[in-house]
């Protein structure tokens, strides 16, 4: 088996997948047609010699995969909005005016930096916080550690469930599916058809609900490792060690994609889970030929490692 570079993501009716030089969005309009976006990739990793030392590439790639991650789910959803036109409100006309082009440029910003603010308030602080509760009980700062990583995953967990229950994200999921079929059978060298594409496991060892498994069960570890008495450089250490634990994570997730060793596959067990039992569901053939189109598309400009 051939291992690619391409990974992907689910978006709204449709998939993105990604290589070196380009990226395509393949979306199923509400008329059934297929329809498609490529662009070149601009990755932060290619540009600056740091971004592919270990660790920092990783946090690199997260930024990257986030920016093109809210960029591909703002394209697929323009083609599912209201029907009816509605007039501009005069703030909207107002940021038009403002920034003109760029406009597209500064949400996808502020949407990243809104993520990351809830992301870390949601999933580094309120953990620590619930467990400073049981400060009383549990003396051992040791033990406060283990016990803020294991409420880390499971609001972690509560959060997946829940999204998971929605029938637009199930949708996604279904796509999510279809987009890991694709790859896998892409990684054992069959011809991209429907019928070869539904015969592969819908979960793959680095798709990125993994990594963010990965990421809560590592900062358990880096935080039991930088301990300190303090709240406030507790709290601190939360928000300045994300980068840190978002590398080790993205380290561990590129390794454990490369290797057929047994730790690998120990290590990739938790992720696999958690894709077979919530983040991805069986594709029909109508979302297996969205994805085909969008892998395709990124073929044309790829060769598989």
């Amino acid at each position: 088996m051939k291992r690619t570079s391409i990974g992907g993501q689910a978006v709204i009716e449709g998939v993105m997948m990604r290589g070196t030089k380009t990226y395509t969005v393949a979306v199923r309009k509400p008329d059934k047609e297929i329809v498609m976006d490529k662009k070149p990739v601009t990755a932060v990793t290619t540009q600056y010699f740091l971004f592919k030392l270990p660790i920092f590439r990783g946090v690199a790639m997260f930024i990257d995969s986030m920016v093109l991650g809210i960029r591909t789910l703002t394209y697929s959803a323009q083609f599912f909005d209201v029907e009816e036109e509605v007039e501009s409100s005069k703030f909207e006309k107002y940021l038009k005016d403002k920034f003109g082009s760029k406009l597209e440029d500064y949400i996808i910003g502020f949407s990243i930096f809104l993520s990351i603010i809830l992301g870390i308030a949601l999933f580094m602080v309120t953990p620590l916080l619930v467990s400073r509760l049981f400060r009383n009980i549990i003396t051992n700062i040791w033990v406060q550690n283990l016990l803020e990583g294991a409420i880390r995953i499971s609001i972690f967990m509560i959060y997946i469930i829940l999204i998971s229950k929605m029938k637009d994200i199930q949708r996604v999921f279904e796509y999510h599916g279809a987009e890991h079929k694709t790859i896998n059978c892409l990684e054992h060298e069959e011809e991209l058809t429907v019928k070869n594409v539904k015969k592969y496991s819908r979960l793959h060892k680095s798709c990125g609900t993994s990594f963010l498994l990965i990421v809560m069960l590592t900062s358990v570890i880096v935080f039991v490792i930088f301990n300190v008495e303090s709240i406030w450089l507790r709290l601190l250490s939360r928000i300045v060690l994300v980068p840190l634990i978002a590398g080790i994570s993205y380290e561990i997730i590129r390794w454990a994609r490369r290797s057929d060793s047994r730790l690998a596959s120990l290590v990739s067990v938790p992720g696999m889970w958690l894709q077979k039992s919530f983040t991805t569901k069986e594709p029909d053939d109508a979302q297996i030929e969205v994805a085909i189109a969008a892998l395709e598309g990124v073929l044309e400009d790829e060769k598989v490692d």
